[in-house]
């Protein structure tokens, strides 16, 4: 049975996150629910990773196992017409499944990095446009002082202080490899790359650095949440709003590069 794989845009905003919920509409609702207008079949979605309430995604990876006679580079151009605006299919493939006899792809399980970016509009007002896209700081942020701090983040540490709290895990130490700030004109990116994340985890890593950036704090604070990795030695959890599903590594493709191909008309 082929395994369609998608690369999946959306705002978060109208959505309790990614996962389904009892409590409201949720991405992989909507999407299951044009997967079946579109084929007859009850898809059973696998992504790379739960989305938070709010939270937006560039790039998210979710797969599917199905019996339809679309070609897997279709499947975006069929889906989009039965998605809300918010929904995009950016490029659509097929890789092996569980009976393809090679090694089986996994929209999580075979991740290698995962990358997110937060943004923040550091202006003395705030932005019509990007009210659901960024965190509005009107407090000057100090940019070497954020990638000061963001650079502690980067090795093989225990996040333990940067999880929520209940957040249920098998191990809480995560690989950080690429943690920096970017000024583009009035915002300030922060884009981060891992081997996964907690739940929460990068949230409370910008909410730590923007104490750092605002001068409330120095980088020892990171350093002392991840060698005592306490909740109570991290910073405030970042608003869901400015934080973006960025891109997704695996062995078999790069999300960059599938955006990068699919933009060209």
């Amino acid at each position: 049975m082929p395994r369609i794989v998608l690369i999946i845009e959306y705002d978060g905003a109208s959505y309790v996150g990614w996962q389904v919920q009892p409590n409201g509409v949720a991405v992989q609702q909507v999407l299951g629910e044009a997967l079946h207008t579109l084929t007859g079949e009850r898809c059973a979605l696998h992504a790379s990773g739960r989305t938070d309430s709010g939270v937006h995604a560039r790039a998210q990876v979710a797969h599917f196992d199905t019996e339809s006679r679309i070609p897997a580079d279709k499947f975006a151009f069929a889906l989009n017409p039965h998605l809300p605006k918010d929904i995009r299919i950016k490029g659509s493939l097929e890789l092996p499944g569980e009976e393809a006899g090679a090694r089986e792809f996994h929209s999580r399980f075979s991740v290698r990095q995962k990358h997110y970016r937060y943004s923040v509009l550091n202006t003395v007002h705030d932005s019509a446009f990007l009210s659901s896209r960024a965190l509005h700081i009107y407090n000057k942020l100090e940019l070497d002082a954020l990638n000061a701090a963001a650079e502690k983040f980067i090795g093989r540490h225990d996040f333990a202080a940067f999880k929520a709290v209940g957040s249920k895990a098998a191990t809480t130490v995560r690989t950080i490899y690429k943690s920096e700030w970017r000024r583009e004109g009035e915002l300030l990116h922060y884009y981060v790359a891992g081997s996964g994340f907690l739940y929460n985890m990068v949230r409370i890593m910008v909410g730590t650095m923007l104490r750092v950036g605002r001068g409330y704090e120095d980088a020892s604070i990171i350093e002392n949440a991840l060698l005592n990795p306490l909740r109570e030695n991290a910073g405030d959890t970042a608003p869901a709003h400015g934080l973006t599903l960025w891109r997704v590594q695996y062995d078999e493709f790069d999300t960059e590069d599938v955006l990068e191909r699919n933009a060209q008309v």
